[in-house]
């Protein structure tokens, strides 16, 4: 997701480099391509991965991937790493390993969609003309959007597991604690990853009790939304499992600034009384605000909140059809996950192959909202969030309640999936667990 993560140097073998350069050099002014794709996060590498083995791409070099970044993150894997049960070198891949031998890559940032003119211009002046666009570039971290974060973020005991730069932070604040007041905070945007500020905040507090200074720490979780989480069967067990470990929950209760020097928080109340709150902290984990990258809305194919506006059963733009956009900067109406982008990236492919193609003949590929949400509450503990977003129901792949703690859920999250995920959706060959579901859960509703 090419603006959700800070970009970071990366020595990259001499092979990976000399493609990178001449694929630089094949991206000139004008240079024409059957498809675009901006974005290579786990959307948009996903669906150009699938749609290059199509015969129709086979011997030509008529896809481009533009991102800027060096390095692809599996980024639910943060939560593990910012409470040392996870390395960051084992969430990220070189880039160039993963863009698809019939595709270019273009590494620089877009800054603009001409959608009249079917052209895609970047940061270095490139003007690429496509015939086909997909639109995945994640979403926008707005750490700067909180007055006071972006001096202090990875010092005076304040982190983020969303940034590559203070995830490692999180965990070197975490085994240093020694009491005090622990807050953990989720604003009232929409987020990547949803259930991920809460899933520290219990991490955190399984480590107090193990390094013995639970009795002296104060553990609080400030939501700008009103639910703990959107989904009430999951909210409610949430809900309990805060109560038995005593996290206190503030809903509605948003960050507003972080004053470093002083270790304070404010948060503003969005009830309706309003007021604000200043609470001291010891540490401070900051889940920041997010948007849409603001090319979207400066390109003129968004919808009012700045998404990407598509169709949200077949992830074609409402305006161009020769567009599509999937994942974190869509404006499809679900939890933006990574298996979210899973259950997208198949429908997107195969209705973007059907246009190239012109097949009336093949009916369209629905999205149903599926999503994921591995709610992680301590080590060996799970609470597996499976549902569509557009339904609220939930759509869980075992035969068992999901919403209780589980171990296997825990070590299908930790080991099994970041597996399937290297091996399978980014190389195009994982849609999510729909297809198994009628094996695995054959009575669920």
């Amino acid at each position: 997701m090419i603006l959700s993560r800070t970009r970071t140097p990366l020595a990259i073998s001499a092979a990976a480099a000399k493609r990178c350069l001449a694929t630089v050099a094949a991206a000139g002014p004008s240079k024409q391509y059957k498809l675009v794709v901006i974005g290579g996060g786990s959307a948009g590498i996903a669906v150009a991965a699938k749609v290059a083995r199509d015969p129709l791409f086979q011997g030509k070099k008529d896809i481009l991937v533009i991102d800027p970044s060096a390095k692809h993150y599996y980024q639910p894997l943060w939560t593990f790493v910012g409470a040392g049960l996870k390395t960051l070198a084992e969430s990220e891949k070189p880039m160039a390993d993963l863009i698809p031998q019939q595709a270019d890559w273009l590494q620089q940032p877009v800054t603009k969609v001409d959608p009249a003119n079917n052209i895609v211009l970047n940061a270095n002046g490139t003007e690429i003309k496509y015939d086909y666009l997909v639109v995945a570039p994640g979403i926008r971290l707005d750490f700067d959007k909180i007055p006071g974060l972006n001096e202090t973020l990875g010092q005076n005991g304040v982190a983020s597991n969303y940034s590559v730069n203070s995830v490692e932070k999180t965990a070197e604040f975490l085994a240093a604690f020694k009491g005090g007041n622990a807050v953990f905070t989720q604003p009232a945007t929409p987020i990547k990853c949803a259930g991920a500020p809460q899933k520290i905040a219990y991490l955190a507090e399984e480590i107090f009790r193990n390094n013995g200074i639970r009795e002296k720490t104060n553990v609080t979780f400030h939501s700008g939304m009103g639910k703990i989480f959107a989904i009430d069967k999951y909210a409610n067990e949430l809900t309990k499992v805060a109560a038995s470990r005593g996290v206190k929950v503030n809903l509605l209760s948003n960050l507003a600034e972080v004053r470093g020097d002083k270790r304070e928080a404010v948060f503003k109340s969005l009830a309706p009384e309003g007021g604000e709150t200043v609470v001291k902290y010891d540490f401070l984990h900051v889940t920041p605000p997010m948007s849409a990258p603001p090319f979207i809305r400066e390109s003129g194919i968004a919808n009012a909140d700045g998404w990407v506006d598509v169709d949200k059963e077949t992830t074609q733009h409402n305006k161009f059809s020769n567009i599509f956009a999937l994942g974190d900067a869509s404006a499809l109406p679900t939890s933006k996950t990574a298996a979210a982008a899973a259950a997208q990236s198949g429908v997107t492919a195969d209705n973007l192959l059907r246009a190239i193609k012109a097949d009336s003949a093949t009916a369209s590929s629905t999205y149903n909202g599926y999503t994921s949400c591995p709610l992680i509450t301590g080590k060996g503990k799970l609470i597996l969030a499976e549902f569509s977003g557009y339904t609220g129901q939930p759509m869980e792949t075992f035969p068992f309640n999901q919403a209780h703690e589980s171990a296997f859920s825990y070590y299908l999250t930790s080991d099994v999936i970041p597996s399937l995920y290297w091996q399978g959706q980014v190389k195009g060959l994982w849609n999510g667990p729909t297809a198994i579901r009628k094996f695995t859960n054959p009575f669920s509703s």
